[in-house]
């Protein structure tokens, strides 16, 4: 595995060299709610892949509008022009989120390059004003944007940002449990914030923002008059129950970010959705926004941005979401008494069960070991700060849902069984 002629090939992204190339976690093909990888197992998928996979791995429609877009056009660029296939996706999103409060969506391949689109855009929005000063993007502590160098520096998760000389100059982070902090920042350097950007329901441990949160927020946001981003990346596409979270809000934020379900998976995209203000405020001074990339809005993308929205509709995957919902609701309640479990949150089909010892959050380590447990039980989860996270596709059914009971429970017995001896172990 380290001689140069029989080294591993692929570099897996947030892995230790060491743990490259495990059979079990390498994937061989996906169908329905179920991954096979290269162990010769089949596992029921509790994450959505990435929490973007909601109407389940191989959905046909999708696939065929890809197919077809590649065969009558393989490849058209975004750079100073448009194309046909996406204006009719950016019509179709604007439909979906609102046309009377958004103008205009910008297309990027991943959410991290989202947030650095946004973060140039808000910047470009106060100096189109000549109010140059407003530079400071401000985040939340434990939010996760992407990890781009840009959306790296905005997220709140520590992940190696000091090591990698992240540039953090102008970007802060406030607590996301209630609005306090904010508040105190804003008194400090309200003039110099151009921004702030939340997640509806954190990415990093499921924590969704309080109903005070967001009334501080709409409060401050009038007050000091910063432009409120809401990352979807995560939430979007009825993860949490409306088809966007912050659409609920007292009023829409004047960007909204998409991703993880825009194409089902199938192809590198996010988009950016824009407000009626900011795109008039670009339009009087004819302002170039600086941002492109070569795959971004490619009609294969955009074809399975269509497909996608009209399987939500056709499946009624929101519906079925809500009822994923209260399954996972029932599941907590029978995990409750569970030795290992110290509660639950987050919303709708994506969630975190809270884990922890005699009232001790339970460390990286042992989180791991009950991944790793609960994946050779059948079934695939996601760490977060002393909890797993639960992200199922929207259409999980009642047989899907008690293969995912049954490793999970499975799972968390046999860490509990010998956990004294791996904490001394780890010790």
């Amino acid at each position: 595995m380290t001689d140069r002629t029989g080294r591993y090939p692929l570099w897996e992204p947030l892995h230790q060299p060491s743990r490259f190339g495990r059979r079990s976690h390498s994937a061989v093909r996906a169908e329905g709610t179920k991954v096979l990888f290269a162990d010769g197992k089949w596992r029921q998928c509790g994450t959505s892949g990435l929490w973007n996979v909601n109407l389940g791995y191989g959905n046909r429609q999708v696939a065929e509008a890809v197919r077809t877009a590649l065969l009558e056009a393989s490849y058209f660029s975004l750079f100073r022009a448009g194309h046909e296939p996406a204006v009719a996706a950016s019509r179709a999103l604007l439909d979906l989120c609102g046309p009377d409060w958004f103008g205009r969506v910008a297309h990027t391949t991943s959410g991290g390059s989202a947030n650095d689109l946004v973060m140039k855009l808000v910047r470009q929005y106060w100096s189109l004003q000549r109010q140059f000063r407003r530079r400071v993007v401000v985040g939340l502590k434990g939010s996760y944007h992407g990890l781009t160098y840009g959306s790296h520096g905005l997220t709140g998760t520590s992940l190696g940002q000091s090591y990698y000389s992240v540039d953090q100059r102008l970007i802060r982070h406030v607590g996301h449990q209630d609005v306090t902090e904010l508040e105190e920042l804003l008194q400090r350097e309200g003039e110099h914030v151009a921004a702030v950007v939340v997640e509806p329901v954190l990415g990093t441990g499921a924590y969704p923002l309080s109903p005070q949160m967001l009334e501080g927020l709409e409060r401050l946001r009038v007050q000091y008059g910063f432009l409120l981003v809401a990352d979807e990346v995560a939430t979007g596409f009825g993860r949490t129950g409306p088809c966007f979270a912050s659409l609920n809000w007292t009023r829409p934020p004047d960007v909204l970010l998409a991703s993880k379900g825009l194409t089902n998976g199938t192809c590198a995209a996010a988009a950016v959705i824009v407000c009626h203000d900011i795109c008039e405020l670009f339009d009087r001074h004819d302002a170039v926004l600086t941002h492109a990339e070569t795959q971004a809005g490619t009609p294969a993308t955009c074809a399975a941005i269509l497909a996608t929205l009209e399987e939500m509709e056709r499946l009624r995957a929101l519906d079925a979401a809500a009822e994923v919902g209260r399954r996972l609701d029932a599941l907590f309640v029978r995990l409750a008494g569970h030795p290992l479990v110290a509660g639950s949150d987050g919303a709708g089909c994506f969630r975190a069960l809270r884990l922890a010892r005699h009232g001790t959050p339970l460390g990286d380590d042992v989180v791991t070991a009950v991944l790793e447990e609960v994946r050779e039980a059948g079934a695939l989860l996601s760490p977060g700060p002393s909890c797993v996270q639960l992200a199922p596709a929207l259409v999980y059914d009642d047989e899907d849902m008690a293969q995912l009971e049954k490793a999970l429970v499975l799972g968390l017995d046999r860490v509990a069984e010998r956990l004294p001896a791996l904490e001394e172990t780890l010790s």
